[in-house]
């Protein structure tokens, strides 16, 4: 499954940031933090105070962690109760080029990632026969290797109305962009990404892209962009890779997005549409309009493929003047084309509330809802394989369990241990995994650990 580990806050803004501080908090941040200093945002601290050189001369670092546990404690595909670990470090540097090179309004990213670990989602909670759709530790995922995950240029124009960026990187760095703070992949980063993974590739998998951004007032914008569709980008071994063999064609979202603020408090409102252009295969039918699964004919071809998408976040309240404590609701919703999708729609509401107790400002709480249903045209397939292969006993290894809907929940309490570490223990409950019917359902315990080296 496609994962995106950062959450759009670390992945985009905090990459902006690397070195820590905002230019106009440079001047005031603590200047040469010892390691582990809680108030630092760093871990090793301020390099006695060569970090915020650098990055007051343009050049900033990072190393991040991400962490998570899974452990299955009731229910699933297999009552062998256990637990795994998967993680993923992030080493990034981000150049201002206007304090580097001189040119206005420019700057450079270079991130690699490197994942590795188990998910427990893969064979406790899932039915390996055939997979399943959300997982317990979304970090997992992608092949657990080492990537070039971003090597982008972005310049901006007209008083940084325009925005064009161009270079290596994911649709969800840009689109359908959601936080992910949560463990469950059902709520982390773009969905789009997580139900068309076969050709939106979402963190830390990078292709060649361009994307062009217009401000058409200060709280409203319209972007749209092109993307690779190379299949090969997902390979373990191609990590690395720049050439385009491989390419099947593109992939062309376009989006609008308002970002207003109601009674002072920040919201923001997303619509969008993708479009492929590369040939994609029928879930179900074969040219001649029959079962493909029956006929033993190939599966017919599309030409296209695509898909809509909406969000929306909205802090809702606020304690006194503080804004960064309070509640915040957010949905999602996706829907895809069903001829060639497995997944047909999906839909994910919750909230998080941030500074739950004066003691703990720093805290929050997270909640949320999903539920991810089936073409079914797709799971017309599997029962025509069945058929086919004359299979009907469900514990037969080749029989295929039909999928409908899986329904995911996740609680977590996020304990703000320092500045530079967050650890978020978390109750995941997870209704038909996989879609199967047949599977218990299950309950999964976590813990995710964010921290900033």
């Amino acid at each position: 499954m496609p994962d995106f580990s950062f959450s759009r806050d670390s992945a985009i803004s905090a990459l902006r940031t690397l070195g820590g501080c905002t230019a106009l908090g440079l001047a005031t941040c603590a200047h040469a933090a010892p390691a582990f200093d809680s108030e630092s945002p760093y871990m090793l601290g301020d390099w006695n105070g060569t970090r915020t050189e650098l990055a007051e001369k343009g050049y900033d670092f990072k190393l991040d962690y991400t962490g998570e546990m899974g452990s299955n404690l009731h229910g699933g595909y297999d009552h062998d109760r256990t637990a795994r670990y998967s993680d993923q470090f992030g080493l990034g540097t981000h150049l201002d080029l206007q304090k580097i090179l001189g040119w206005n309004d420019a700057e450079f990213q270079l991130t690699i990632t490197k994942r590795s670990g188990n998910n427990i989602s893969n064979d406790r909670i899932n039915d390996p026969r055939v997979g399943g759709f959300t997982s317990a530790q979304e970090v997992w995922g992608r092949g657990q290797t080492t990537r070039l995950t971003q090597m982008w240029y972005q310049q901006k124009f007209f008083d940084q109305k325009l925005d064009i960026k161009v270079g290596r990187f994911g649709e969800g760095e840009d689109f359908n962009s959601f936080p992910c703070d949560f463990q469950n992949l059902a709520f982390c980063g773009s969905q789009v990404g997580n139900w068309v993974g076969g050709i939106w590739y979402n963190w830390p998998v990078s292709q060649w892209a361009l994307r062009v951004k217009y401000h058409l007032t200060p709280e409203l914008y319209a972007q749209v962009g092109a993307y690779e569709q190379n299949p090969s980008n997902l390979d373990r071994g191609n990590g690395f890779k720049l050439s385009g063999s491989g390419t099947q064609g593109a992939i062309l979202p376009v989006e609008l997005v308002w970002t207003p603020k109601l009674n002072g408090l920040p919201g923001e409102y997303r619509a969008g549409y993708y479009y492929s252009n590369a040939k994609a295969s029928d879930v179900y039918k074969d040219r001649n309009d029959q079962p493909a699964a029956l006929s033993g004919e190939a599966y017919r071809s599309a030409s296209s493929k695509h898909g809509v998408w909406l969000g929306v976040q909205q802090q809702v309240t606020s304690i006194a003047s503080d804004h960064s404590r309070g509640l915040s609701l957010f949905a999602n919703a996706t829907m895809h084309d069903k001829k060639t999708n497995a997944i047909d729609n999906y839909v994910q509401a919750g909230l998080t509330y941030k500074g739950p107790f004066d003691a703990r400002a720093k805290d929050d709480i997270g909640f949320a809802l999903a539920r991810v249903h089936v073409n079914p045209a797709y799971r017309k397939n599997a029962e025509a394989s069945n058929r086919a292969n004359a299979v009907y006993d469900h514990d037969n290894p080749a029989f295929l369990p039909p999928q409908d809907t899986e329904y995911s929940a996740e609680l977590y309490y996020g304990v703000h241990v320092t500045n530079w570490l967050t650890v978020r223990p978390n109750l995941q409950y997870i209704r038909h995994p996989g879609g199967v019917n047949d599977v218990d359902d299950a309950l999964i315990g976590g813990i995710k650990i964010q921290s900033s080296f």
